[in-house]
């Protein structure tokens, strides 16, 4: 029973190495990935919902630019969309629950050329209940806003890192070979 265990686990292992599935963040600081997110500038973003995407962002860029401040080869670009919308109603017409949606559609942008190198969108919601405390509607409306930026920041980092492993930015990363003569 246990040579029969050990030999399924020794296959199953093989299969999953030819699949094609390789580590995001391989070879870590050394990696296109590290490499390329250590290159990003988060651009100022208006608003508050703004500042704590960008904030958010920059947390999570930050550890993989080893305390030099924020690269300069490639620029994000970001513009939010922060909405509520009541949607739960009581008979006498007071609204009972909410829901927060945060979008954002944002660009990697080449700082030196212009060019927009990744453009994409993020979103998040999150639902609030609505009491009859106005103060404790509004501190659940600002908690669930820095949660969403979170989430935010979150899918646009590893919507970057993707794209940095499947080689993209890279083109920006090195000058281009002399023409041949």
């Amino acid at each position: 029973m246990r040579s029969l265990l050990t030999s399924s686990l020794v296959a199953a292992s093989l299969l999953l190495g030819g699949c094609g599935l390789r580590p995001l963040y391989a070879n870590g600081s050394q990696g296109a990935v590290a490499r390329t997110l250590a290159d990003v500038d988060v651009a100022p973003i208006e608003g508050h919902s703004g500042w704590l995407v960008r904030n958010a962002l920059r947390d999570r860029l930050q550890p993989t630019q080893a305390g030099q401040g924020a690269g300069a080869r490639l620029r994000l670009d970001v513009r939010l969309e922060d909405s509520i919308t009541g949607f739960g109603v009581r008979s006498d017409d007071a609204i009972t629950r909410e829901r927060r949606t945060l979008r954002a559609r944002y660009q990697l942008v080449d700082a030196g050329t212009g060019e927009v190198l990744l453009d994409a969108t993020a979103a998040a919601d999150a639902g609030i209940d609505v009491v009859g405390s106005e103060y404790a509607t509004i501190a659940a409306e600002s908690s669930t806003l820095e949660r969403l930026a979170q989430g935010i920041a979150d899918q646009i980092v590893a919507r970057v890192a993707v794209f940095a492993s499947r080689g993209g930015g890279q083109a920006a990363a090195a000058p281009a070979p002399p023409p041949a003569r």
